[in-house]
Protein backbone atom coordinates (compact mmCIF):
# COMPACT_ATOMS: atom_id res chain seq x y z
CA UNK A 1 0.00 0.00 0.00
CA UNK A 2 1.50 3.02 -0.94
CA UNK A 3 2.30 5.82 1.38
CA UNK A 4 3.54 9.74 1.14
CA UNK A 5 5.65 11.10 4.16
CA UNK A 6 7.56 13.32 2.79
CA UNK A 7 9.33 13.83 -0.67
CA UNK A 8 13.11 12.93 0.50
CA UNK A 9 11.77 9.72 1.64
CA UNK A 10 9.70 9.00 -1.86
CA UNK A 11 12.70 9.26 -3.78
CA UNK A 12 14.50 6.92 -1.73
CA UNK A 13 11.88 4.26 -2.07
CA UNK A 14 11.98 5.22 -5.62
CA UNK A 15 15.35 4.75 -6.03
CA UNK A 16 14.99 1.23 -3.93
CA UNK A 17 12.23 0.18 -6.05
CA UNK A 18 10.08 -0.70 -2.98
CA UNK A 19 7.03 1.98 -5.03
CA UNK A 20 6.91 3.98 -8.09
CA UNK A 21 5.42 7.04 -9.61
CA UNK A 22 2.67 4.70 -10.79
CA UNK A 23 1.59 3.61 -7.71
CA UNK A 24 1.50 7.14 -6.23
CA UNK A 25 -1.05 8.60 -9.07
CA UNK A 26 -3.24 5.70 -8.43
CA UNK A 27 -3.34 5.99 -4.56
CA UNK A 28 -4.15 9.28 -5.15
CA UNK A 29 -6.20 8.93 -7.88
CA UNK A 30 -8.26 6.51 -5.94
CA UNK A 31 -8.24 8.91 -2.74
CA UNK A 32 -9.87 11.70 -5.13
CA UNK A 33 -12.63 9.83 -6.32
CA UNK A 34 -13.57 8.65 -3.35
CA UNK A 35 -13.61 11.85 -1.96
CA UNK A 36 -15.56 13.60 -4.35
CA UNK A 37 -18.21 14.45 -2.23
CA UNK A 38 -15.69 17.42 -0.41
CA UNK A 39 -15.87 19.17 -4.01
CA UNK A 40 -12.11 20.28 -3.87
CA UNK A 41 -11.16 19.26 -7.52
CA UNK A 42 -12.30 20.90 -10.78
CA UNK A 43 -10.59 18.56 -13.42
CA UNK A 44 -8.97 15.68 -12.89
CA UNK A 45 -5.82 14.74 -15.54
CA UNK A 46 -6.25 11.08 -14.67
CA UNK A 47 -4.99 9.39 -17.97
CA UNK A 48 -2.35 12.38 -18.64
CA UNK A 49 -0.90 12.06 -14.88
CA UNK A 50 -1.10 7.84 -15.51
CA UNK A 51 1.02 8.01 -18.21
CA UNK A 52 3.51 10.69 -17.29
CA UNK A 53 4.41 8.79 -13.97
CA UNK A 54 4.80 5.35 -16.59
CA UNK A 55 7.18 7.89 -18.15
CA UNK A 56 8.83 8.99 -15.81
CA UNK A 57 9.46 5.26 -14.23
CA UNK A 58 10.56 4.10 -17.59
CA UNK A 59 13.29 6.70 -17.36
CA UNK A 60 14.27 5.66 -13.83
CA UNK A 61 14.55 1.73 -14.90
CA UNK A 62 16.83 2.96 -17.95
CA UNK A 63 19.00 4.41 -15.13
CA UNK A 64 18.70 8.37 -16.01
CA UNK A 65 18.98 10.53 -12.94
CA UNK A 66 15.75 11.82 -11.23
CA UNK A 67 15.32 15.34 -10.88
CA UNK A 68 14.61 17.45 -8.04
CA UNK A 69 10.41 16.71 -8.24
CA UNK A 70 10.85 13.15 -10.27
CA UNK A 71 7.17 12.04 -9.45
CA UNK A 72 5.93 14.40 -7.10
CA UNK A 73 1.89 14.38 -7.24
CA UNK A 74 1.12 18.30 -7.42
CA UNK A 75 -1.79 20.06 -7.42
CA UNK A 76 -3.13 23.62 -8.89
CA UNK A 77 -5.77 25.97 -8.19
CA UNK A 78 -7.94 27.00 -10.74
CA UNK A 79 -6.01 30.81 -11.36
CA UNK A 80 -3.18 28.98 -12.84
CA UNK A 81 -2.85 28.55 -16.63
CA UNK A 82 -1.27 25.21 -18.06
CA UNK A 83 -1.64 25.27 -21.49
CA UNK A 84 -3.79 22.86 -23.12
CA UNK A 85 -6.21 22.70 -20.25
CA UNK A 86 -9.17 24.55 -18.86
CA UNK A 87 -8.82 26.71 -16.37
CA UNK A 88 -11.89 28.64 -14.70
CA UNK A 89 -10.79 31.41 -11.73
CA UNK A 90 -14.00 29.37 -10.39
CA UNK A 91 -16.44 31.19 -12.27
CA UNK A 92 -18.68 30.62 -15.03
CA UNK A 93 -17.67 33.73 -16.86
CA UNK A 94 -14.74 31.45 -18.03
CA UNK A 95 -16.37 27.87 -17.67
CA UNK A 96 -14.74 25.64 -20.30
CA UNK A 97 -11.87 28.17 -21.66
CA UNK A 98 -8.67 26.54 -22.53
CA UNK A 99 -5.10 28.04 -21.46
CA UNK A 100 -2.97 29.14 -24.61
CA UNK A 101 0.26 29.08 -22.39
CA UNK A 102 1.42 27.89 -18.98
CA UNK A 103 2.14 29.65 -16.24
CA UNK A 104 5.97 30.00 -15.24
CA UNK A 105 5.94 28.42 -11.64
CA UNK A 106 3.99 25.48 -13.20
CA UNK A 107 6.86 24.91 -15.74
CA UNK A 108 9.07 25.13 -13.24
CA UNK A 109 7.79 22.41 -11.42
CA UNK A 110 7.18 20.48 -14.59
CA UNK A 111 10.53 20.92 -15.80
CA UNK A 112 11.93 19.09 -12.20
CA UNK A 113 9.17 15.72 -13.11
CA UNK A 114 6.49 16.83 -11.65
CA UNK A 115 3.13 15.32 -12.24
CA UNK A 116 0.24 17.64 -12.24
CA UNK A 117 -2.98 15.39 -11.39
CA UNK A 118 -5.78 18.42 -11.56
CA UNK A 119 -7.13 21.87 -10.62
CA UNK A 120 -8.86 22.63 -7.73
CA UNK A 121 -11.88 24.57 -6.87
CA UNK A 122 -11.90 27.99 -5.29
CA UNK A 123 -13.39 31.18 -4.66
CA UNK A 124 -14.34 32.84 -7.63
CA UNK A 125 -11.47 34.81 -9.34
CA UNK A 126 -9.60 34.53 -5.77
CA UNK A 127 -12.60 36.50 -3.79
CA UNK A 128 -13.53 34.96 -0.49
CA UNK A 129 -12.74 33.49 2.41
CA UNK A 130 -14.81 29.95 2.57
CA UNK A 131 -14.17 28.51 -0.83
CA UNK A 132 -18.23 28.84 -0.90
CA UNK A 133 -18.25 31.88 -3.79
CA UNK A 134 -17.45 29.32 -6.43
CA UNK A 135 -19.67 29.01 -9.31
CA UNK A 136 -19.19 25.53 -9.06
CA UNK A 137 -20.00 24.91 -5.47
CA UNK A 138 -18.76 25.07 -2.11
CA UNK A 139 -15.70 22.94 -0.71
CA UNK A 140 -15.98 21.01 2.21
CA UNK A 141 -13.56 20.43 5.05
CA UNK A 142 -12.36 16.94 5.22
CA UNK A 143 -12.05 17.31 9.21
CA UNK A 144 -15.65 18.12 9.30
CA UNK A 145 -17.61 18.72 5.86
CA UNK A 146 -20.00 20.97 8.30
CA UNK A 147 -17.21 23.56 8.18
CA UNK A 148 -16.04 25.73 5.17
CA UNK A 149 -12.02 24.50 4.35
CA UNK A 150 -11.10 28.60 4.56
CA UNK A 151 -10.63 30.32 1.03
CA UNK A 152 -10.00 31.30 -1.30
CA UNK A 153 -7.58 28.33 -2.15
CA UNK A 154 -9.82 25.88 -0.21
CA UNK A 155 -10.22 23.15 -2.53
CA UNK A 156 -6.04 23.29 -3.39
CA UNK A 157 -6.15 23.04 0.90
CA UNK A 158 -8.58 19.93 1.12
CA UNK A 159 -6.35 18.08 -1.56
CA UNK A 160 -3.37 18.63 0.52
CA UNK A 161 -5.55 17.67 4.00
CA UNK A 162 -7.30 14.71 2.51
CA UNK A 163 -4.54 13.20 1.05
CA UNK A 164 -5.17 14.06 -2.42
CA UNK A 165 -2.03 15.05 -3.74
CA UNK A 166 1.46 15.48 -2.46
CA UNK A 167 1.50 19.43 -2.65
CA UNK A 168 -0.57 21.91 -4.26
CA UNK A 169 -0.54 25.44 -5.21
CA UNK A 170 -3.06 28.54 -4.48
CA UNK A 171 -2.73 31.89 -4.67
CA UNK A 172 -2.78 34.44 -1.69
CA UNK A 173 -3.89 38.04 -1.89
CA UNK A 174 -4.77 38.82 1.19
CA UNK A 175 -4.33 35.29 3.25
CA UNK A 176 -5.74 32.58 0.88
CA UNK A 177 -2.91 30.35 1.12
CA UNK A 178 -2.38 30.82 4.86
CA UNK A 179 -5.97 30.97 6.08
CA UNK A 180 -7.17 28.05 4.48
CA UNK A 181 -3.90 26.25 5.97
CA UNK A 182 -5.01 26.92 9.38
CA UNK A 183 -8.81 25.76 8.84
CA UNK A 184 -7.32 22.41 7.65
CA UNK A 185 -4.36 21.86 9.64
CA UNK A 186 -1.74 21.84 7.23
CA UNK A 187 1.40 24.27 6.16
CA UNK A 188 0.68 27.17 4.28
CA UNK A 189 3.66 29.64 2.94
CA UNK A 190 2.74 32.93 1.14
CA UNK A 191 6.23 34.12 -0.13
CA UNK A 192 7.22 37.55 -0.12
CA UNK A 193 5.90 39.89 -3.18
CA UNK A 194 7.78 39.10 -5.91
CA UNK A 195 9.93 35.82 -4.92
CA UNK A 196 7.72 33.48 -7.40
CA UNK A 197 6.46 34.55 -11.18
CA UNK A 198 2.73 35.76 -11.07
CA UNK A 199 3.49 34.97 -15.25
CA UNK A 200 -0.10 32.79 -15.76
CA UNK A 201 -2.03 33.84 -12.80
CA UNK A 202 -5.18 35.07 -13.09
CA UNK A 203 -5.08 38.42 -11.42
CA UNK A 204 -7.23 39.66 -8.69
CA UNK A 205 -5.19 42.39 -7.43
CA UNK A 206 -1.69 42.39 -8.84
CA UNK A 207 0.08 44.50 -6.57
CA UNK A 208 -1.11 41.72 -3.67
CA UNK A 209 -1.54 38.73 -5.70
CA UNK A 210 1.11 35.96 -4.74
CA UNK A 211 1.16 32.13 -5.54
CA UNK A 212 1.69 30.13 -2.02
CA UNK A 213 2.19 26.19 -1.24
CA UNK A 214 0.58 24.02 0.69
CA UNK A 215 2.00 20.57 2.29
CA UNK A 216 2.84 19.10 5.34
CA UNK A 217 6.16 19.26 5.75
CA UNK A 218 8.29 21.92 5.68
CA UNK A 219 11.09 20.41 3.71
CA UNK A 220 8.76 19.67 0.86
CA UNK A 221 7.38 23.43 1.20
CA UNK A 222 10.88 24.75 0.60
CA UNK A 223 11.96 22.29 -2.34
CA UNK A 224 9.02 23.75 -3.95
CA UNK A 225 9.58 27.12 -3.17
CA UNK A 226 13.06 26.68 -4.31
CA UNK A 227 12.01 25.23 -7.55
CA UNK A 228 9.65 28.17 -8.36
CA UNK A 229 12.17 31.29 -7.10
CA UNK A 230 13.72 31.26 -10.86
CA UNK A 231 13.75 34.62 -12.65
CA UNK A 232 11.14 35.29 -15.06
CA UNK A 233 11.48 37.90 -18.03
CA UNK A 234 7.77 37.85 -18.17
CA UNK A 235 7.70 39.27 -14.69
CA UNK A 236 9.09 42.86 -14.30
CA UNK A 237 8.16 42.63 -10.40
CA UNK A 238 10.24 40.15 -9.21
CA UNK A 239 13.13 40.87 -7.33
CA UNK A 240 16.27 39.87 -8.98
CA UNK A 241 18.38 39.29 -6.28
CA UNK A 242 18.52 35.78 -5.65
CA UNK A 243 18.53 33.74 -2.12
CA UNK A 244 22.48 33.77 -0.97
CA UNK A 245 21.62 30.04 -0.43
CA UNK A 246 18.78 27.76 -1.59
CA UNK A 247 15.73 27.57 0.45
CA UNK A 248 16.34 23.96 1.20
CA UNK A 249 19.44 24.80 2.89
CA UNK A 250 17.48 26.04 5.93
CA UNK A 251 19.20 23.50 8.53
CA UNK A 252 22.50 25.37 8.13
CA UNK A 253 21.74 27.19 11.40
CA UNK A 254 19.78 24.55 13.52
CA UNK A 255 21.12 26.54 17.04
CA UNK A 256 19.68 29.80 15.85
CA UNK A 257 18.09 32.24 18.69
CA UNK A 258 15.79 34.67 17.23
CA UNK A 259 14.51 37.87 17.94
CA UNK A 260 10.50 37.77 17.97
CA UNK A 261 8.02 40.40 18.42
CA UNK A 262 4.14 39.93 18.71
CA UNK A 263 1.53 42.92 18.38
CA UNK A 264 0.04 43.81 21.73
CA UNK A 265 -2.98 44.85 19.77
CA UNK A 266 -3.74 41.95 17.97
CA UNK A 267 -3.55 39.64 20.94
CA UNK A 268 -5.87 41.68 22.18
CA UNK A 269 -7.83 41.98 19.84
CA UNK A 270 -12.12 40.99 20.73
CA UNK A 271 -12.64 39.16 17.89
CA UNK A 272 -9.40 36.59 18.89
CA UNK A 273 -11.00 33.64 20.10
CA UNK A 274 -10.08 32.74 23.79
CA UNK A 275 -7.99 29.79 23.28
CA UNK A 276 -6.17 30.77 20.34
CA UNK A 277 -4.72 33.49 22.49
CA UNK A 278 -3.80 31.11 25.34
CA UNK A 279 -2.36 29.20 22.70
CA UNK A 280 -0.32 32.03 21.14
CA UNK A 281 1.10 33.22 24.84
CA UNK A 282 1.83 29.84 25.45
CA UNK A 283 4.32 29.36 22.49
CA UNK A 284 5.52 32.87 23.35
CA UNK A 285 6.43 31.37 26.94
CA UNK A 286 8.01 28.52 25.11
CA UNK A 287 10.29 30.67 22.94
CA UNK A 288 11.62 32.47 25.88
CA UNK A 289 12.34 29.59 27.95
CA UNK A 290 14.10 28.32 25.19
CA UNK A 291 16.15 31.13 24.77
CA UNK A 292 14.93 33.98 22.52
CA UNK A 293 14.33 37.26 22.69
CA UNK A 294 10.41 37.84 22.51
CA UNK A 295 8.78 41.47 23.21
CA UNK A 296 5.67 42.82 22.49
CA UNK A 297 5.53 45.95 20.32
CA UNK A 298 2.83 48.38 19.80
CA UNK A 299 1.10 48.54 16.64
CA UNK A 300 -1.39 51.44 16.76
CA UNK A 301 -2.83 50.90 12.44
CA UNK A 302 -5.12 47.76 13.26
CA UNK A 303 -8.09 49.35 12.61
CA UNK A 304 -7.05 50.17 9.36
CA UNK A 305 -5.57 47.78 7.74
CA UNK A 306 -8.65 45.74 6.95
CA UNK A 307 -10.44 48.81 4.99
CA UNK A 308 -7.01 49.69 3.36
CA UNK A 309 -6.91 46.20 2.00
CA UNK A 310 -10.29 46.40 0.63
CA UNK A 311 -10.03 49.52 -1.07
CA UNK A 312 -6.98 48.99 -2.55
CA UNK A 313 -7.29 45.36 -3.32
CA UNK A 314 -11.33 45.99 -4.94
CA UNK A 315 -9.78 49.04 -7.03
CA UNK A 316 -7.12 46.92 -8.75
CA UNK A 317 -10.02 44.18 -9.07
CA UNK A 318 -12.37 46.43 -11.00
CA UNK A 319 -9.04 47.07 -13.52
CA UNK A 320 -7.87 43.60 -13.92
CA UNK A 321 -11.52 42.14 -14.17
CA UNK A 322 -12.90 44.60 -17.13
CA UNK A 323 -10.81 42.60 -19.56
CA UNK A 324 -13.77 39.97 -18.86
CA UNK A 325 -16.33 40.83 -21.33
CA UNK A 326 -17.52 38.17 -23.43
CA UNK A 327 -16.04 39.49 -26.59
CA UNK A 328 -13.11 37.76 -27.91
CA UNK A 329 -13.56 34.91 -24.93
CA UNK A 330 -15.62 33.77 -22.31
CA UNK A 331 -19.22 33.54 -21.57
CA UNK A 332 -21.47 35.93 -23.86
CA UNK A 333 -25.22 35.75 -23.16
CA UNK A 334 -27.68 34.71 -24.92
CA UNK A 335 -29.97 38.33 -25.17
CA UNK A 336 -29.80 39.99 -28.73
CA UNK A 337 -28.57 43.36 -28.33
CA UNK A 338 -27.16 45.89 -30.53
CA UNK A 339 -25.85 48.19 -27.66
CA UNK A 340 -22.37 47.96 -26.72
CA UNK A 341 -22.87 48.61 -23.09
CA UNK A 342 -26.03 46.32 -23.04
CA UNK A 343 -23.87 43.69 -24.51
CA UNK A 344 -21.27 44.40 -21.46
CA UNK A 345 -24.35 44.57 -19.22
CA UNK A 346 -25.58 41.32 -20.05
CA UNK A 347 -22.39 39.03 -20.21
CA UNK A 348 -21.06 40.67 -16.91
CA UNK A 349 -24.16 40.55 -14.86
CA UNK A 350 -25.07 37.55 -16.07
CA UNK A 351 -21.75 35.30 -15.47
CA UNK A 352 -19.75 37.17 -12.07
CA UNK A 353 -21.29 35.73 -9.13
CA UNK A 354 -22.52 38.25 -6.25
CA UNK A 355 -19.04 38.57 -4.64
CA UNK A 356 -17.31 39.52 -7.33
CA UNK A 357 -19.94 41.85 -8.34
CA UNK A 358 -19.97 43.49 -4.81
CA UNK A 359 -16.37 43.82 -5.11
CA UNK A 360 -15.96 45.31 -8.77
CA UNK A 361 -18.66 48.30 -7.69
CA UNK A 362 -16.96 49.09 -4.57
CA UNK A 363 -13.30 49.19 -6.62
CA UNK A 364 -15.03 51.20 -9.19
CA UNK A 365 -16.44 53.63 -6.61
CA UNK A 366 -13.11 53.92 -4.86
CA UNK A 367 -11.45 55.15 -7.88
CA UNK A 368 -14.22 57.15 -9.52
CA UNK A 369 -13.31 61.28 -9.87
CA UNK A 370 -15.39 62.14 -6.10
CA UNK A 371 -13.97 59.85 -4.45
CA UNK A 372 -10.11 58.74 -5.80
CA UNK A 373 -8.54 61.23 -2.91
CA UNK A 374 -11.00 60.18 -0.08
CA UNK A 375 -10.48 56.17 -0.41
CA UNK A 376 -7.68 55.39 -2.88
CA UNK A 377 -4.98 58.07 -2.02
CA UNK A 378 -5.71 58.06 1.39
CA UNK A 379 -5.30 53.66 1.41
CA UNK A 380 -2.21 54.41 -0.48
CA UNK A 381 -0.58 56.70 2.53
CA UNK A 382 -2.04 53.68 5.00
CA UNK A 383 0.04 51.33 2.87
CA UNK A 384 3.37 53.61 2.63
CA UNK A 385 2.88 53.93 6.88
CA UNK A 386 2.34 50.20 7.20
CA UNK A 387 5.95 49.54 4.73
CA UNK A 388 7.56 52.06 7.17
CA UNK A 389 7.16 50.94 10.12
CA UNK A 390 7.61 47.37 9.05
CA UNK A 391 10.74 47.93 7.85
CA UNK A 392 12.04 49.83 11.26
CA UNK A 393 10.85 46.95 13.20
CA UNK A 394 12.44 44.27 11.00
CA UNK A 395 15.81 46.36 12.14
CA UNK A 396 15.66 45.02 15.62
CA UNK A 397 13.59 41.66 14.92
CA UNK A 398 14.14 38.46 12.78
CA UNK A 399 10.22 37.62 13.25
CA UNK A 400 6.75 38.63 13.84
CA UNK A 401 4.08 35.97 15.53
CA UNK A 402 0.64 36.38 15.62
CA UNK A 403 -2.70 34.13 14.76
CA UNK A 404 -3.66 33.20 11.53
CA UNK A 405 -7.21 33.62 12.04
CA UNK A 406 -9.13 34.75 15.24
CA UNK A 407 -11.10 31.64 14.84
CA UNK A 408 -11.29 28.15 13.75
CA UNK A 409 -13.12 27.01 10.71
CA UNK A 410 -16.77 28.31 10.77
CA UNK A 411 -19.81 26.28 9.39
CA UNK A 412 -20.87 26.61 6.07
CA UNK A 413 -23.14 29.08 5.60
CA UNK A 414 -22.48 31.33 8.47
CA UNK A 415 -21.45 34.25 7.79
CA UNK A 416 -23.51 34.70 4.26
CA UNK A 417 -25.50 37.58 5.37
CA UNK A 418 -22.89 39.49 6.54
CA UNK A 419 -19.96 40.17 4.37
CA UNK A 420 -18.29 43.33 6.23
CA UNK A 421 -17.54 40.23 9.56
CA UNK A 422 -16.15 37.73 6.72
CA UNK A 423 -13.73 40.73 5.62
CA UNK A 424 -13.11 41.52 9.62
CA UNK A 425 -12.10 37.67 9.85
CA UNK A 426 -8.91 38.71 7.24
CA UNK A 427 -7.26 41.02 10.30
CA UNK A 428 -4.28 38.77 10.80
CA UNK A 429 -3.38 37.91 7.05
CA UNK A 430 -3.92 41.13 5.05
CA UNK A 431 -0.82 42.61 6.76
CA UNK A 432 1.63 40.81 5.03
CA UNK A 433 0.19 41.47 1.31
CA UNK A 434 0.25 45.29 2.19
CA UNK A 435 3.37 45.14 2.80
CA UNK A 436 4.85 42.65 0.87
CA UNK A 437 6.63 40.23 3.04
CA UNK A 438 6.82 36.56 3.40
CA UNK A 439 4.37 34.93 5.72
CA UNK A 440 3.00 31.32 7.30
CA UNK A 441 0.45 29.55 8.78
CA UNK A 442 1.76 26.61 10.55
CA UNK A 443 -0.50 24.17 12.30
CA UNK A 444 0.89 23.96 15.97
CA UNK A 445 -2.35 23.49 17.52
CA UNK A 446 -6.11 21.80 18.27
CA UNK A 447 -9.31 23.85 19.98
CA UNK A 448 -10.82 21.90 22.43
CA UNK A 449 -13.95 22.03 19.46
CA UNK A 450 -11.25 19.31 17.89
CA UNK A 451 -10.22 21.05 14.95
CA UNK A 452 -7.08 22.61 14.39
CA UNK A 453 -5.61 26.17 14.46
CA UNK A 454 -2.17 27.80 13.60
CA UNK A 455 -0.02 30.19 14.42
CA UNK A 456 1.16 32.83 11.73
CA UNK A 457 4.76 33.49 11.13
CA UNK A 458 6.42 36.59 8.86
CA UNK A 459 9.95 37.96 8.11
CA UNK A 460 11.11 40.87 6.29
CA UNK A 461 11.14 41.23 2.24
CA UNK A 462 13.11 38.62 0.31
CA UNK A 463 14.13 36.61 3.78
CA UNK A 464 12.18 33.53 3.52
CA UNK A 465 15.09 31.79 4.61
CA UNK A 466 14.36 32.73 7.81
CA UNK A 467 11.50 32.09 7.93
CA UNK A 468 11.84 28.50 7.17
CA UNK A 469 14.26 28.36 9.87
CA UNK A 470 12.02 29.84 12.37
CA UNK A 471 9.41 26.96 11.30
CA UNK A 472 11.41 23.88 11.31
CA UNK A 473 12.18 24.90 14.50
CA UNK A 474 8.73 25.56 15.83
CA UNK A 475 7.63 22.27 14.36
CA UNK A 476 10.30 20.42 15.65
CA UNK A 477 8.96 21.68 18.95
CA UNK A 478 5.38 21.28 17.88
CA UNK A 479 4.73 18.73 21.70
CA UNK A 480 6.26 20.56 23.92
CA UNK A 481 4.07 23.68 22.93
CA UNK A 482 0.75 21.60 22.77
CA UNK A 483 1.17 20.31 26.46
CA UNK A 484 1.58 23.88 27.45
CA UNK A 485 -1.82 24.77 26.33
Amino acid sequence: MFSFTNIARYHQELLNNQTSCTDAVNYYLTNIESQQKLNAFMEVYAQEAIERAAQLDQQRKEGSPIKKLHGVVIALKDVLCYKDHVVTAGSNILKGFTSLYTASAVQYLLDEEAIIIGTCNCDEFAMGSTNENSAYGPVLNALDNSKVPGGSSGGSAVAVQADMCMLSLGSDTGGSVRQPADFCGIIGLKPGYGRISRYGLIAYASSFDQIGIFGKEINDVALLLDVMSNPDEYDSTMETSAPQVPFTQYHSAPDKKFRVAYFKQMLEHPSLDPEIKTAIFAQIHQLKKDGHTVEEVSFNLIDHIVPTYYVLTTAEASSNLSRYDGVRYGYRSEKETDDLTTFYLNNRSESFGMEVKRRIMLGTFVLSAGFYDAYFNKAQQVRKQLHDHISLLFNQFDVIILPTSPVTAFSLGEKDKDPIAMYLADIFTVFANLTGIPAISLPLFSHSNGLPFGLQAMVNKQDELTLLQFSNMLMHHKKRVTDLV
